[in-house]
């Protein structure tokens, strides 16, 4: 395979993906509530943890996919990696008990979740720069 860093990447984003949209689809037919979140919390933290991985994932996997075959594979696959686990930070912090403040592991998604966002669009800017030079 040409790219498997972009593969393995993609395909554990993909399985988060179903796993979030059949719990999503579970908690619809729970609360039958067939479209919004009809003030269901549990509802909400489904479709909200499937949405935003569905905002963030895509534009992760192009960016290692256009750095992988001019990037340090060992650098591109712990940036993926901790691209992955943010993820699952953020999934496992929407489904916590709602309090005045977001659940730890929910902010530890975030914030990795952006940082290995920047670390990609500032690598991909890099290389377009020198490559191109």
């Amino acid at each position: 395979m040409a790219l498997p860093i972009t593969a393995i990447t993609a395909a554990i984003c993909a399985i988060m993906l179903l796993i979030t949209a059949i719990d999503t689809v579970r908690h619809r037919i729970r609360a039958k509530v067939p479209f919004g979140d009809g003030g269901d919390t549990k509802l909400t933290s489904a479709s909200r943890s499937h949405g935003n991985l569905a905002e963030h994932a895509p534009i992760a996997i192009i960016l290692i996919g256009l750095l992988e075959p001019h990037a340090n594979h060992i650098a591109l696959s712990a940036v993926a990696g901790a691209f992955l686990l943010a993820r699952v930070a953020h999934i496992f912090g929407l489904y916590a008990p709602a309090s005045t403040n977001p659940p730890v592991p929910r902010q530890i998604g975030v914030v990795g979740t952006w940082l290995t966002l920047a670390i990609l669009i500032v690598w991909t800017l890099y290389l377009v720069v020198t490559l191109n030079g």
